[in-house]
């Protein structure tokens, strides 16, 4: 299909528009890729040009720089010292020191075993005073990979710590040269708290970010190339390096156990196919709702907004485990069908694949439409009313409106927050785990990492092989990489085509 000009997609009807931006998104997919491998190839040759560059720039300045930055190669922070930035030269010379001690008294051990994690398995020796054997620990995986990761971390943040301090004799050979004056103390502690406030505004949770997610991010990706699970703790059974086996497992339908690849389609399909009903259903619904409350002559309008609001109020715990039992095949909902002669026999709500399906969304609609309908709201309150007067006078019905003023707006405001909530249906762990209780089960999802229900999502398929009798962490490693990856694919794909990044122009 060729591409049309503004003036001949104008004249387009609205099936005929949205038909034309399904067929032009697709056909722009491969184009996107082409451009997506440009751009990879394009930071990896700028990766090692800049790699290139700073190894020209150490070898430059130990050739051409003074006695204090050939002596700074070695104890960091010396020049700084030397040429009276003290503070700053003790900062450099006191990290220096802490790796030194660091990597000779416990750092280098936790390397030496890093590539095998651990070598010594706990056995047991003759205690000839309890005249008895007693256990002896080993080496422990599990510390050896944490620990070793770190002290790599820990390595690559000295490189560019020295690095820095190369830089830092350069710069103020460089400024002495042209006659100006270096910093003092007083002047690096006065620009920390004024100029340069914001970087120490954001060095703790930068900080918090590097520990509590990137730290257990990379921990979980290196878990996926070891066996380690309930049989290998790593303390009384050692786990070790297995490479892609676990991916092989996972992908390929002639693994040794061809079920656990069949399951995991069978889960991300439905998975993929929950968010997108999640998350779609809420919007607009919970869009309609909003403009039905908004709508002048709607009386008691705060009313309705406060009934709403209230199963906010309500902790999901309570809700979700509450109708999970309503509709039990002993509970209230077939109690009430039975008793007034609508069925014959207790429907099996949680027991079917179908039904189970059907109520874990309609139920998330309930949950998810008032925050919606809040959301809505606010924004529908900002839409020029200037724009669905002059649309009135130009005979616009109330559906057109809707198409052309209200969708396109909150499409626009929302689009962001649209991916984001799908992206968190995918992850969305508590309406399925608390409604469906690990229903139903089905013969077809039984794997050597456990069994699989019919209404679990990636992440609480994960949670159950964490958490079951096989303890399958390098399964769930795996699983959570693949989650990853179709997380930030559709992410990518999805953020550059909303209209909020494309055409910000437009409700500027």
């Amino acid at each position: 299909m060729k591409k049309l000009t503004d003036l001949e997609y104008l004249r387009l009807n609205t099936v005929q528009r949205l038909w034309y931006n399904i067929v032009q998104f697709f056909l722009g997919i491969p184009q996107w890729f082409v451009n997506l491998g440009k751009t990879i190839v394009s930071k990896v040759v700028a990766f090692f040009v800049g790699i290139k560059n700073e190894m020209v720039d150490i070898v430059t300045t130990f050739t051409k720089g003074s006695w204090k930055t050939k002596v700074s190669f070695l104890v960091m922070g010396f020049g700084n010292i030397a040429r009276g930035q003290v503070m700053r030269g003790l900062l450099f010379l006191a990290f220096e020191a802490v790796f030194i001690v660091y990597m000779v008294t416990t750092g280098g051990y936790w390397l030496s075993k890093f590539r095998t994690l651990g070598d010594v398995p706990p056995g047991e020796v003759y205690n000839e005073i309890l005249d008895t054997y007693v256990r002896v620990n080993g080496d422990d995986s599990f510390k050896i990979l944490l620990y070793g990761l770190l002290t790599i971390l820990f390595i690559i943040a000295f490189i560019y710590t020295w690095r820095l301090n190369v830089k830092q004799n350069r710069i103020s050979e460089e400024i002495l040269a042209s006659g100006k004056k270096l910093k003092s103390g007083k002047d690096d502690l006065r620009s920390v708290l004024d100029d340069q406030f914001h970087k120490t505004l954001l060095a703790l949770p930068i900080t918090g970010i590097i520990v509590f997610t990137v730290i257990p991010i990379i921990f979980m990706i290196l878990v996926a190339f070891t066996n380690y699970d309930g049989a290998h703790d790593g303390y009384s059974n050692l786990f070790t390096w297995i490479g892609w086996d676990n991916f092989n497992e996972l992908i390929s339908s002639s693994s040794s156990d061809a079920n656990l690849s069949y399951t995991f389609g069978e889960i991300l399909s439905w998975t993929l196919m929950w968010a997108f009903f999640a998350t779609f259903t809420n919007y607009f619904l919970g869009m309609l709702v909003a403009i039905l409350i908004n709508k002048k002559g709607i009386k008691f309008k705060k009313l309705w907004r406060g009934i709403l609001v209230l199963t906010i109020a309500v902790p999901q715990f309570v809700s979700l485990l509450y109708v999970s039992k309503l509709f039990d095949t002993n509970g209230v909902v077939n109690a009430m069908l039975l008793k007034f002669g609508i069925i014959d026999q207790a429907i099996r709500f949680w027991e079917n694949t179908t039904t189970a399906r059907i109520l874990v969304i309609v139920v998330n609609i309930w949950v998810g439409i008032p925050y919606l309908m809040l959301v809505s709201t606010g924004i529908l309150m900002n839409i020029p009313q200037d724009l669905y007067e002059s649309s009135k006078i130009d005979g616009a019905s109330v559906w057109q409106q809707y198409m052309k003023i209200t969708l396109p707006y909150m499409l626009f405001v929302t689009g962001p927050y649209l991916l984001t909530q799908f992206i968190g249906n995918i992850n969305n762990f508590n309406v399925i785990y608390l409604l469906t209780n690990g229903r139903p089960a089905s013969p077809d999802l039984v794997t050597s990492g456990g069994s699989a229900t019919t209404t679990d999502l990636l992440v609480t398929w994960l949670f159950n092989i964490t958490t079951g009798a096989t303890s399958n962490y390098k399964l769930a490693a795996v699983i959570a990489i693949m989650i990853f990856i179709v997380v930030a694919g559709l992410s990518l794909i999805v953020y550059n085509v909303i209209p909020s990044t494309r055409n910000e122009e437009d409700y500027s």
